[in-house]
């Protein structure tokens, strides 16, 4: 696609409803499937990810709402049989058949018509492609949790669909397997530039594979667009809680001047950017790896508007990171690595001086 060219639409749902028990549990107005790009849908258990995917995939019927596929409206009036051929589902747990992994990858070219020559000529690549090769003739009952998925995803690819529905397909193997995985299917992605759909409750999977993401709660969606607007441009405090924004400060402006402004939050005053007039209510947002800790003062080599003392409350491990929790007067979250940590000596109950830039403050204007 060329800079300015419309992304085209592969699959739009308009006025999606689905019931259960009498209540409301997905209600989306209108989304779109971008053609080449992977849709991260994240969101709490409960929020509506495995329904909506379902409902995308027309496995699981609708109270309410249309698709159109391509520009053509879904024929509700078939199920959607000729749709679901175009598509692939994979679930949390594979569903294989009690066959071969060679006949268990077929299995999908089988359904849709396909020859034994076909089959034959089609399955070892992505055999291959996917790790497999080796187990073509091993039987479905003995594999690990890993081969399992890899024969499901496999299984899905073969029959190169235009849209692959992805559902937590690493939420139950192990980290090691987990993430050799996730950098197979990241390359298959890319490489055969396949549109996917991907559930996940984990931000590192949507970082590393989605082009859009979109936070959903209580069956809807709360945000979507590009990966980087959602993290860093929270709509409203439930998305910047769940998208990893950890320091969220109610706050009102006091004064403002040539587009900076600074707001009174519990315990400090903050500058952040924005065209915003004194009295009103705001949100402001700090991602914790916006926040630099020194124990100098000022921090030596900053131009950050904003720097506070404040006591270190609680230092936990998070793998490569730490986070740091600083009392400034109110709370502060940061990130440091392992390295900072020792080389900074820090330590809970330590005074340090924390501090972040205004433009590192997402400002969230509210009503109340």
């Amino acid at each position: 696609m060329n800079p300015g060219d419309k992304p085209l639409v592969l699959l739009k749902a308009e006025e999606l409803q689905v019931t259960r028990g009498g209540a409301l549990v997905l209600d989306i107005p209108v989304l779109e499937i971008i053609a080449g790009q992977v849709l991260a849908l994240i969101g709490p258990n409960g929020a509506g990810k495995s329904t909506l995917l379902l409902t995308l995939a027309c496995l699981l019927k609708t109270s309410r709402g249309r698709f159109s596929f391509n520009g053509r409206e879904i024929d509700a009036g078939r199920g959607g049989v000729d749709y679901r051929r175009r598509v692939a589902m994979v679930f949390q747990e594979p569903l294989l058949f009690d066959a071969t992994i060679f006949d268990n990858v077929a299995a999908g070219l089988r359904i849709r018509g396909a020859g034994r020559e076909e089959i034959g000529r089609v399955v070892p690549g992505y055999l291959e492609l996917f790790g497999i090769a080796h187990l073509a003739k091993r039987s479905a009952r003995k594999l690990s949790g890993g081969e399992a998925q890899r024969t499901s995803l496999a299984r899905a690819f073969v029959t190169k669909p235009e849209i692959v529905f992805l559902d937590e397909p690493f939420s139950s193997l192990d980290p090691p397997t987990r993430e050799a995985l996730l950098g197979d299917l990241e390359r298959i992605i890319r490489e055969t530039r396949t549109t996917a759909v991907m559930a996940t409750h984990d931000q590192a999977e949507a970082l590393r594979l989605a082009d859009r993401m979109a936070v959903m709660n209580g069956g809807k969606i709360a945000q979507i667009g590009p990966v980087a607007e959602v993290m860093n441009r929270p709509a409203d405090d439930f998305v910047a809680s769940f998208v990893g924004v950890e320091t969220v400060l109610p706050g009102r402006v006091l004064r403002s001047s040539d587009g900076v402004f600074t707001a009174e939050v519990e315990g400090g005053e903050i500058q952040a950017v924005g065209h915003l007039r004194p009295g009103e209510r705001v949100l402001c947002c700090i991602r914790p790896e916006h926040v630099t800790l020194s124990t100098s003062t000022p921090p030596p080599g900053t131009s950050a508007r904003n720097a506070f003392p404040g006591t270190i409350r609680k230092i936990t491990p998070l793998g490569l990171f730490h986070r740091v929790r600083v009392d400034c007067g109110f709370e502060l979250v940061a990130y440091v690595t392992r390295q900072s940590l020792d080389e900074l000596l820090l330590e809970e109950g330590i005074t340090v001086m924390a501090s972040f830039k205004a433009t590192a403050v997402h400002v969230i204007p509210r009503q109340t």
